[in-house]
């Protein structure tokens, strides 16, 4: 009888040290988590109250979490600027631009990864293999190749300079691919028995399943054309037809070397609430559809 007490008592002592391992675990973990999230957001935030600021106080306070006197001046003024810097019409710019180039890209990527996931054709895997190595390579290397072949095509200071570039990125290709290869091949030969095409399985079965991995990339490819700055820089020259991210890089020249940083704030805000309000709605979608190993396994 007394064994068995002491083994529960050890037993009992186990747990509590567990416990007590996993609670320290924890606590690190959010106070290492809490301490990154202010290292982010504290930036952030003082942007936002920089917007609300008087030019005077923004030099004459220094850093100040909160502004003395809470102003909308520089947000009148930036709105009312049409010809100069037309914030809404570059903000109307960069959502038909990264909204065109995110569909065409889940229609791009989808089918290419279905083609190298379920297609059997010659030299299929160093085909893939040999783009994928490729696409290590620094993207600054190819921006005069393409900058001569948007000339060419007279597509500068058009939108389709922006839209089409990158529709094939193998980055989303390889997610694809790598999602499709999870899916039991079973369900092709099914379809096939029944009459069905590759485009029929592709359309009808295929896209469906890889739902989870598509909205991943649509999120990342449409924050990477909202946020893609070099690029718009070289390929526009006309003020009425330029992204946000190339006209926040006018207003620097506009306001003079940063004497109207309220201004300058109060525009860069504005341009981050599209793709704010796009990861807070698609928040649910986004975070179970991270987990790419949510196929369909054999």
């Amino acid at each position: 009888m007394s064994n068995q007490v002491m083994d529960l008592d050890k037993g009992a002592v186990a747990v509590g040290r567990k416990r007590a391992k996993v609670s320290v675990s924890q606590i690190v973990a959010y106070v290492f988590l809490g301490l990154l999230c202010l290292v982010w957001i504290i930036p952030v935030v003082f942007g936002i109250t920089t917007s609300f600021r008087s030019q005077t106080e923004v030099v004459s306070t220094g850093f100040r979490l909160l502004p003395v006197n809470w102003i909308t001046d520089n947000y009148t003024a930036i709105l009312e600027n049409t010809s100069t810097a037309p914030i809404l019409r570059w903000l109307m710019n960069s959502i038909i631009i990264a909204t065109s180039h995110t569909l065409l890209v889940v229609v791009v990527i989808s089918l290419t990864g279905y083609g190298y996931a379920r297609m059997n054709f010659r030299g299929r895997n160093v085909l893939f293999f040999s783009l994928l190595g490729i696409s290590f390579f620094p993207a600054v290397v190819n921006l005069i190749p393409s900058y001569k072949i948007i000339d060419a095509l007279g597509w500068v200071n058009t939108s389709w300079a922006m839209i089409i570039p990158g529709l094939a990125g193998m980055g989303n290709i390889f997610l694809v691919r790598q999602f499709m290869l999870g899916i039991p091949k079973d369900l092709d030969e099914s379809a096939k028995v029944d009459g069905a095409s590759d485009f029929r399985i592709y359309f009808s079965i295929m896209l469906p399943l890889i739902k989870p991995v598509l909205i991943v990339c649509a999120l990342f490819s449409f924050t990477g054309s909202w946020n893609d700055f070099l690029w718009p820089v070289i390929v526009y020259t006309d003020v009425d037809k330029m992204p946000v991210t190339a006209g926040l890089l006018l207003l620097q020249d506009i306001y003079g070397n940063y004497r109207m940083i309220g201004q300058l704030m109060g525009s860069a805000i504005l341009a981050i609430i599209p793709t704010l309000a796009l990861f807070l709605f698609a928040q649910k979608y986004f975070v179970q559809s991270i987990n790419l190993n949510s196929g369909i396994k054999g």
